[in-house]
Protein backbone atom coordinates (compact mmCIF):
# COMPACT_ATOMS: atom_id res chain seq x y z
CA UNK A 1 0.00 0.00 0.00
CA UNK A 2 1.49 3.34 -1.05
CA UNK A 3 -1.63 5.56 -1.03
CA UNK A 4 -4.89 5.84 0.88
CA UNK A 5 -8.07 7.90 0.71
CA UNK A 6 -9.34 9.77 3.78
CA UNK A 7 -13.03 10.61 3.83
CA UNK A 8 -14.11 13.92 5.39
CA UNK A 9 -17.78 14.81 5.80
CA UNK A 10 -18.10 18.33 7.27
CA UNK A 11 -21.87 17.83 7.59
CA UNK A 12 -21.52 15.13 10.23
CA UNK A 13 -18.30 15.87 12.16
CA UNK A 14 -15.37 18.22 12.61
CA UNK A 15 -12.10 16.36 12.05
CA UNK A 16 -10.01 19.50 12.44
CA UNK A 17 -8.53 21.11 15.52
CA UNK A 18 -9.57 23.85 15.91
CA UNK A 19 -11.28 24.30 12.49
CA UNK A 20 -10.63 23.70 8.81
CA UNK A 21 -10.06 27.40 7.94
CA UNK A 22 -7.68 27.78 10.91
CA UNK A 23 -5.73 24.67 9.89
CA UNK A 24 -5.49 25.96 6.31
CA UNK A 25 -4.11 29.26 7.59
CA UNK A 26 -1.48 27.47 9.69
CA UNK A 27 -0.58 25.26 6.72
CA UNK A 28 -0.04 28.31 4.54
CA UNK A 29 2.38 29.70 7.11
CA UNK A 30 4.25 26.53 8.03
CA UNK A 31 4.06 24.36 4.91
CA UNK A 32 2.72 21.30 6.75
CA UNK A 33 0.26 20.58 9.56
CA UNK A 34 0.02 17.36 11.56
CA UNK A 35 -3.45 16.00 12.35
CA UNK A 36 -4.76 12.81 13.94
CA UNK A 37 -7.06 10.89 11.59
CA UNK A 38 -9.22 7.80 11.95
CA UNK A 39 -7.70 4.66 10.43
CA UNK A 40 -11.09 2.96 10.40
CA UNK A 41 -9.70 -0.10 12.21
CA UNK A 42 -6.43 -1.91 12.97
CA UNK A 43 -5.22 -1.64 9.37
CA UNK A 44 -1.53 -1.78 8.47
CA UNK A 45 -0.81 1.63 6.93
CA UNK A 46 2.89 2.30 6.35
CA UNK A 47 4.32 5.70 7.25
CA UNK A 48 5.23 7.59 4.11
CA UNK A 49 2.11 6.60 2.19
CA UNK A 50 0.29 9.33 0.27
CA UNK A 51 -2.99 10.35 1.90
CA UNK A 52 -5.62 11.93 -0.36
CA UNK A 53 -8.39 13.86 1.40
CA UNK A 54 -11.85 13.36 -0.12
CA UNK A 55 -14.62 15.86 0.63
CA UNK A 56 -17.99 14.16 1.18
CA UNK A 57 -21.44 15.10 2.40
CA UNK A 58 -24.67 16.51 1.01
CA UNK A 59 -23.05 19.36 -0.87
CA UNK A 60 -19.91 19.43 -2.97
CA UNK A 61 -17.80 16.28 -3.22
CA UNK A 62 -14.32 15.65 -4.51
CA UNK A 63 -10.60 15.78 -3.84
CA UNK A 64 -9.65 18.61 -1.51
CA UNK A 65 -6.26 17.82 0.02
CA UNK A 66 -3.09 15.79 0.18
CA UNK A 67 -0.81 14.63 2.97
CA UNK A 68 1.62 11.96 4.03
CA UNK A 69 1.04 9.27 6.67
CA UNK A 70 3.42 10.12 9.51
CA UNK A 71 2.90 7.26 11.98
CA UNK A 72 2.00 3.64 12.41
CA UNK A 73 -1.63 2.91 13.32
CA UNK A 74 -2.24 3.45 17.04
CA UNK A 75 -5.15 3.07 19.46
CA UNK A 76 -6.62 5.55 21.91
CA UNK A 77 -8.07 4.78 25.34
CA UNK A 78 -11.50 4.07 23.79
CA UNK A 79 -10.13 1.48 21.37
CA UNK A 80 -10.28 3.75 18.32
CA UNK A 81 -7.59 3.29 15.67
CA UNK A 82 -5.77 6.36 14.36
CA UNK A 83 -2.89 7.54 12.23
CA UNK A 84 -1.00 10.82 12.19
CA UNK A 85 -1.12 12.62 8.85
CA UNK A 86 1.08 15.53 7.83
CA UNK A 87 -1.09 17.53 5.44
CA UNK A 88 0.84 19.61 2.92
CA UNK A 89 -2.10 20.79 0.78
CA UNK A 90 -5.63 21.73 1.84
CA UNK A 91 -7.73 23.52 -0.76
CA UNK A 92 -10.44 26.00 0.09
CA UNK A 93 -13.90 24.45 -0.03
CA UNK A 94 -15.17 25.23 -3.50
CA UNK A 95 -11.73 24.97 -5.12
CA UNK A 96 -11.64 21.17 -4.81
CA UNK A 97 -11.45 18.72 -7.70
CA UNK A 98 -15.07 17.83 -8.25
CA UNK A 99 -16.31 14.26 -7.97
CA UNK A 100 -17.95 14.40 -11.43
CA UNK A 101 -14.59 15.15 -13.04
CA UNK A 102 -12.81 12.50 -10.97
CA UNK A 103 -15.45 9.89 -11.84
CA UNK A 104 -14.63 10.39 -15.51
CA UNK A 105 -10.85 10.45 -15.20
CA UNK A 106 -10.43 7.90 -12.37
CA UNK A 107 -13.59 5.79 -12.77
CA UNK A 108 -12.65 2.84 -10.55
CA UNK A 109 -12.73 4.95 -7.38
CA UNK A 110 -16.31 5.50 -6.07
CA UNK A 111 -16.04 9.29 -5.70
CA UNK A 112 -19.81 9.77 -5.33
CA UNK A 113 -20.07 7.23 -2.49
CA UNK A 114 -19.09 7.68 1.15
CA UNK A 115 -15.50 6.50 1.16
CA UNK A 116 -14.45 4.71 4.32
CA UNK A 117 -11.50 6.15 6.15
CA UNK A 118 -8.03 4.97 5.07
CA UNK A 119 -9.29 3.13 1.96
CA UNK A 120 -6.32 1.80 0.00
CA UNK A 121 -5.73 2.92 -3.59
CA UNK A 122 -4.66 0.61 -6.41
CA UNK A 123 -1.35 1.62 -8.05
CA UNK A 124 -2.97 2.41 -11.42
CA UNK A 125 -5.59 4.58 -9.72
CA UNK A 126 -2.91 6.29 -7.65
CA UNK A 127 -1.07 7.30 -10.84
CA UNK A 128 -4.31 8.56 -12.39
CA UNK A 129 -5.16 10.61 -9.28
CA UNK A 130 -1.68 12.13 -9.29
CA UNK A 131 -2.01 13.09 -12.96
CA UNK A 132 -5.37 14.80 -12.39
CA UNK A 133 -4.06 16.55 -9.27
CA UNK A 134 -0.99 17.83 -11.13
CA UNK A 135 -3.19 19.49 -13.75
CA UNK A 136 -5.43 21.06 -11.10
CA UNK A 137 -2.95 22.40 -8.55
CA UNK A 138 -1.24 25.78 -9.12
CA UNK A 139 2.39 26.39 -8.27
CA UNK A 140 3.25 27.16 -4.66
CA UNK A 141 2.85 30.94 -4.46
CA UNK A 142 5.03 31.22 -1.35
CA UNK A 143 7.99 29.17 -2.53
CA UNK A 144 7.42 28.34 -6.21
CA UNK A 145 10.69 26.40 -6.34
CA UNK A 146 9.30 23.57 -4.21
CA UNK A 147 7.43 20.77 -6.04
CA UNK A 148 3.66 20.94 -5.64
CA UNK A 149 2.70 18.38 -2.96
CA UNK A 150 1.07 15.29 -4.40
CA UNK A 151 2.52 15.65 -7.90
CA UNK A 152 5.32 13.16 -7.22
CA UNK A 153 5.42 9.88 -5.27
CA UNK A 154 6.88 10.30 -1.79
CA UNK A 155 9.69 7.91 -2.69
CA UNK A 156 10.88 10.39 -5.33
CA UNK A 157 11.09 13.35 -2.96
CA UNK A 158 13.43 14.50 -0.24
CA UNK A 159 11.72 16.81 2.24
CA UNK A 160 13.74 19.96 2.90
CA UNK A 161 13.27 21.29 6.43
CA UNK A 162 12.12 24.91 6.48
CA UNK A 163 10.40 26.83 9.25
CA UNK A 164 7.13 28.72 9.44
CA UNK A 165 8.82 32.11 9.02
CA UNK A 166 10.08 31.09 5.60
CA UNK A 167 6.47 30.26 4.66
CA UNK A 168 4.83 33.48 5.92
CA UNK A 169 3.52 35.27 2.78
CA UNK A 170 3.48 38.77 4.31
CA UNK A 171 6.97 38.37 5.77
CA UNK A 172 8.19 37.15 2.38
CA UNK A 173 6.70 40.20 0.66
CA UNK A 174 8.38 42.64 3.07
CA UNK A 175 11.71 40.80 2.86
CA UNK A 176 11.82 40.87 -0.94
CA UNK A 177 10.65 44.48 -1.10
CA UNK A 178 13.72 45.38 0.97
CA UNK A 179 16.35 42.93 -0.33
CA UNK A 180 15.22 42.31 -3.91
CA UNK A 181 15.04 39.01 -5.80
CA UNK A 182 18.75 38.22 -6.22
CA UNK A 183 20.31 35.55 -4.01
CA UNK A 184 21.98 37.24 -1.04
CA UNK A 185 24.87 34.74 -1.22
CA UNK A 186 25.73 34.08 -4.88
CA UNK A 187 23.69 36.95 -6.44
CA UNK A 188 21.91 34.64 -8.87
CA UNK A 189 18.84 36.36 -10.39
CA UNK A 190 16.28 34.18 -12.14
CA UNK A 191 14.79 37.01 -14.18
CA UNK A 192 18.21 38.21 -15.37
CA UNK A 193 19.03 34.71 -16.64
CA UNK A 194 15.68 33.36 -17.80
CA UNK A 195 13.76 36.51 -18.62
CA UNK A 196 10.18 37.35 -17.56
CA UNK A 197 9.35 33.71 -16.74
CA UNK A 198 11.86 33.88 -13.87
CA UNK A 199 10.42 37.01 -12.27
CA UNK A 200 9.81 36.60 -8.53
CA UNK A 201 11.32 33.11 -8.39
CA UNK A 202 13.41 32.97 -5.20
CA UNK A 203 13.32 31.30 -1.79
CA UNK A 204 13.34 33.15 1.52
CA UNK A 205 15.61 31.96 4.34
CA UNK A 206 15.23 32.57 8.09
CA UNK A 207 18.58 33.58 9.59
CA UNK A 208 17.91 32.94 13.29
CA UNK A 209 18.73 29.33 14.31
CA UNK A 210 15.85 27.50 15.97
CA UNK A 211 17.97 27.05 19.12
CA UNK A 212 18.07 30.83 19.57
CA UNK A 213 14.33 31.41 19.31
CA UNK A 214 12.88 32.43 22.66
CA UNK A 215 9.28 32.68 23.88
CA UNK A 216 7.66 35.83 22.54
CA UNK A 217 10.02 36.03 19.54
CA UNK A 218 8.72 38.44 16.91
CA UNK A 219 9.97 38.19 13.35
CA UNK A 220 11.62 41.17 11.70
CA UNK A 221 11.25 40.35 7.97
CA UNK A 222 14.00 42.80 6.98
CA UNK A 223 16.58 41.75 9.57
CA UNK A 224 15.72 38.06 9.97
CA UNK A 225 14.95 36.98 6.39
CA UNK A 226 17.10 36.92 3.25
CA UNK A 227 16.40 35.80 -0.33
CA UNK A 228 18.39 32.71 -1.33
CA UNK A 229 18.47 30.73 -4.56
CA UNK A 230 17.53 27.01 -4.31
CA UNK A 231 21.17 25.91 -4.26
CA UNK A 232 22.20 28.24 -1.46
CA UNK A 233 18.98 27.61 0.47
CA UNK A 234 19.51 23.85 0.34
CA UNK A 235 23.12 24.29 1.46
CA UNK A 236 22.05 26.56 4.32
CA UNK A 237 19.81 23.76 5.65
CA UNK A 238 22.48 21.12 5.10
CA UNK A 239 23.08 20.93 8.86
CA UNK A 240 20.83 21.23 11.92
CA UNK A 241 22.13 24.73 12.69
CA UNK A 242 21.92 26.41 9.26
CA UNK A 243 25.05 27.74 7.62
CA UNK A 244 25.23 31.54 7.70
CA UNK A 245 25.39 33.58 4.47
CA UNK A 246 29.02 34.41 5.30
CA UNK A 247 29.87 30.72 5.63
CA UNK A 248 28.19 29.97 2.33
CA UNK A 249 30.11 32.77 0.61
CA UNK A 250 33.38 31.34 1.95
CA UNK A 251 32.42 27.93 0.55
CA UNK A 252 31.83 29.49 -2.87
CA UNK A 253 35.07 31.45 -2.68
CA UNK A 254 37.01 28.37 -1.53
CA UNK A 255 35.68 26.42 -4.51
CA UNK A 256 37.22 28.97 -6.85
CA UNK A 257 34.12 30.90 -7.82
CA UNK A 258 34.08 34.66 -8.14
CA UNK A 259 31.41 36.01 -5.83
CA UNK A 260 28.61 37.90 -7.52
CA UNK A 261 29.23 36.90 -11.14
CA UNK A 262 30.43 33.34 -11.73
CA UNK A 263 27.14 31.56 -10.93
CA UNK A 264 25.23 33.63 -13.44
CA UNK A 265 28.02 33.29 -16.01
CA UNK A 266 28.12 29.52 -15.66
CA UNK A 267 24.36 29.39 -16.25
CA UNK A 268 24.66 31.64 -19.30
CA UNK A 269 27.49 29.51 -20.70
CA UNK A 270 25.38 26.38 -20.19
CA UNK A 271 22.46 27.94 -22.03
CA UNK A 272 24.73 28.99 -24.91
CA UNK A 273 26.10 25.45 -25.18
CA UNK A 274 22.56 24.04 -25.17
CA UNK A 275 21.58 26.38 -28.02
CA UNK A 276 24.56 25.12 -30.06
CA UNK A 277 23.53 21.52 -29.53
CA UNK A 278 19.96 22.29 -30.59
CA UNK A 279 21.19 24.05 -33.70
Amino acid sequence: MTAILLGWNPDSRNDWEPSYPAVRQELRRSGVVRQRWSAGGPTLIPPGADAWLVLQGKGARGLIGHGVVASETFEDSDGGCWIAVEFDTLLEQGDHLQAAVLSTLVPRVPWEANIRSARSVEPADETAIRDVWTGHRPLDDIDPILPVPGTYPQSALTRVSVNRYERDPEARRICLAQHGFSCAVCRFDFEAVYGPEGRGLISVHHLVPATQLVPGYELDPVRDLLPLCPNCHSMAHRRSVPFTPAELRRMISGAGFIEGSIVTQVQLDSQAEARKLLG
